[in-house]
């Protein structure tokens, strides 16, 4: 019975995951009054900021959800979630600071794909179907570039004050590793408790098969915005 619990409320998590990457993606109203009217420093409201937007940024979730759900050691789970991290702080920062304009639909359509490689992966696609395994380590890091950017365009919406722009963006760049940590920490609970339990091997494939859904349902959300809004 606990076993059935506790497969039941991680695919639980995984669903809900998928019906809020639709639902809740991007940045709500009263974040958007405050970034609109922000001047000068604002540190703590910019690491509370960032730590939100990666608590409902179930793309960015899904995606480390895929990457650690096979890791087992700790030092393989700090080396892949630190490659996301190098990966995604270059591009939030270069991407606000250097100004490079992004399409927003487009680079969340390569988040969405980004989702759907990691189930393929998981599943043994590759191998099976093409003969070959991609560098694992090198695509979280690409992948996380591109994350990076995801985060970017949605500060690009606003007009920030140069002044204390580098240390607000520090500050939010903070609170999203901060919000991926305590995600990371809740799911990485579930997986361990459920990774003692024969169910695992056998719910895996149904697992990942719903995180490649959910990428795909984000893909044909965000390519759809894209050809809408041209």
């Amino acid at each position: 019975m606990y076993l059935k619990k506790t497969a039941l409320l991680f695919l639980t998590f995984l669903l809900c995951c998928i019906w809020c990457t639709v639902q809740a993606h991007g940045v709500d109203g009263d974040t958007q009054t405050f970034l609109a009217g922000n001047a000068g420093v604002a540190f703590g409201p910019f690491l509370y900021i960032g730590a939100k937007h990666m608590l409902t940024g179930y793309d960015h979730l899904l995606f480390l959800v895929g990457v650690i759900f096979f890791l087992c050691k700790t030092k393989e789970i700090l080396l892949y979630v630190s490659f996301f991290t190098i990966g995604h702080s270059i591009t939030l920062l270069l991407g606000v600071l250097a100004d490079i304009n992004v399409n927003a639909f487009l680079i969340d359509a390569i988040i969405a794909l980004s989702i759907v490689y990691k189930g393929f992966d998981n599943l043994g696609g590759f191998k099976r179907f093409l003969g070959f395994q991609p560098n694992t380590k090198a695509a979280v890091l690409i992948f996380g570039l591109f994350h990076g950017f995801g985060l970017a365009t949605k500060l690009q919406e606003f007009k920030f004050d140069k002044e204390g722009l580098v240390s607000n963006l520090i500050a939010f760049n903070i609170g999203v590793e901060a919000g991926q940590f305590i995600a990371l920490a809740m799911v990485l609970s579930l997986i361990a408790i459920w990774r003692t339990k024969p169910s695992f091997l056998k719910f895996s494939t149904l697992t990942n098969t719903l995180l490649m859904a959910a990428g795909f349902l984000l893909l044909g959300y965000q390519l759809a915005g894209y050809f809408i809004s041209k």
